[in-house]
């Protein structure tokens, strides 16, 4: 059953009239004609009783316009769900970003983001880059913020987010505070609050320890951000973050290490996978931004 044969037939119902009909369907009415005919055949019944004046629907043309009807309005539907999908009117983006990027990062962007498409929904899930990855690759997420220098699984793609350095933070009274530079022996003989295992931050200071033979003894394991900036700003204990993180928060100082460590954030998502027209605009939206 053909759609427009539906809705030649439906337009005829309401007129009762086939030249009125095929004005408001802008096509020749022979061929609006036809077009009733060869339905009426594929049905095997007769839908209409014609004469000079009007046409009139049959018992069965009746019975069918109730159905037409409803059809054509779920069509109507679907083809509006598309263009406001189009048109960024529906649709959702699920993020997945580490703390700091969380925090510092992605708030303007996610405020200016919504305020450009105030109906698309945004969820933005906190994890380290690590289970971000396997999030990605098991459909959890459709964009996730990974870290570039660890290998990339051939089965996502990525986009190159942030070039950033990795800091020694500590307390604005701090004996570091007042250092250009601080040496990796001398960070690792501190009290260190870091988060758990698997947070990209994490990873890189567990590798510079090992690199220079250093022992990493935590003296506050947390994923709570708030909390390890609370620790470090009563003097409890330093840790190493983002520089952007020393940018946005006060009685903290950020000490770039003698060895600076560099990093490269990107956006990823999966290769060959479905990403919605809101996924791909919001990453658009985030290359334009930043």
């Amino acid at each position: 059953m053909d759609s427009k044969h539906l809705k030649h037939f439906v337009t005829v119902a309401e007129f009762g009239h086939f030249t009125q009909a095929a004005k408001a369907l802008h096509i020749a009415q022979p061929a609006l004609s036809i077009s009733i005919k060869k339905f009426e055949q594929q049905l095997g019944m007769t839908l209409f009783r014609r004469n000079e004046r009007k046409v009139e629907l049959t018992d069965e043309g009746k019975v069918l316009l109730k159905h037409a009807k409803r059809v054509l309005q779920q069509i109507d539907d679907a083809k509006l769900a598309m263009d406001e999908l189009k048109g960024l009117e529906k649709g959702e983006v699920r993020l997945g970003a580490p703390s700091m990027m969380g925090s510092y990062f992605f708030p303007q962007i996610l405020m200016a983001f919504k305020s450009r498409y105030p109906d698309l929904k945004l969820t933005l899930v906190d994890a380290g880059t690590g289970s971000i990855r396997n999030m990605l690759l098991n459909g959890e997420l459709d964009i996730g913020v990974i870290n570039l220098d660890k290998q990339v699984p051939d089965d996502l793609e990525t986009d190159i987010l942030l070039h950033s350095e990795m800091v020694a933070v500590v307390g604005k009274d701090h004996p570091f505070a007042s250092k250009q530079s601080v040496r990796f022996d001398e960070f690792f003989e501190q009290d260190l609050v870091m988060f758990k295992e698997g947070y990209f931050h994490r990873d890189y200071i567990e590798a510079k320890a090992k690199e220079n033979a250093l022992e990493l003894e935590c003296a506050f394991e947390t994923n709570l951000l708030p909390l390890i900036l609370s620790i470090v700003r009563r003097e409890f204990a330093i840790t190493a973050l983002l520089d952007l993180v020393t940018h946005h928060e006060a009685d903290i100082v950020g000490v770039p290490f003698e060895q600076p460590v560099k990093l490269d954030l990107a956006l990823a998502w999966r290769k060959g996978g479905y990403l919605s027209i809101a996924d791909r605009t919001f990453i658009e939206f985030v290359k334009s931004f930043h």
